[in-house]
């Protein structure tokens, strides 16, 4: 990727990382309110993310910038960015176009309730 994003010095003071340097980020779907993702982001992400206004998040796998959508066409525009109270958290609240999950489902979070009894196969009863 080679724009150069910068992070402004005020927030990057608020944001509490982990040892990686990394922030969770939460995504909701702007208009349904439906929890889409957790992915992380470090500074470079973030400041991306404000300034282009789409999705972007770090690999920890790849060890890189992932711009959501960029391969699947699965995109996320970003309509609000915000932190959370002990600023280790980002919310990102987007319109999502097509599936948020690589499963291709629309949410990473599975339709089975942990909080209900399940079969075997994972699956509420």
């Amino acid at each position: 990727m080679s724009d150069d994003y910068s992070l402004d010095p005020v927030i990057a003071a608020r944001l509490k990382r982990n040892d990686a340097g990394l922030v969770p980020a939460v995504v909701q779907d702007v208009s349904t309110g439906d929890v889409l993702m957790m992915a992380w982001m470090n500074d470079t992400a973030l400041a991306r993310t404000l300034a282009t206004r789409e999705a972007t998040y770090w690999s920890r796998s790849r060890q890189e910038l992932w711009i959501k959508g960029a391969t699947s066409g699965h995109t996320q525009l970003v309509h609000e960015v915000r932190l959370d109270c002990d600023g280790d958290t980002v919310l990102l609240k987007v319109d999502q176009v097509g599936a948020a999950c690589h499963t291709g489902d629309w949410t990473c979070f599975d339709a089975a309730r942990l909080d209900q009894p399940q079969n075997p196969a994972g699956e509420n009863q």
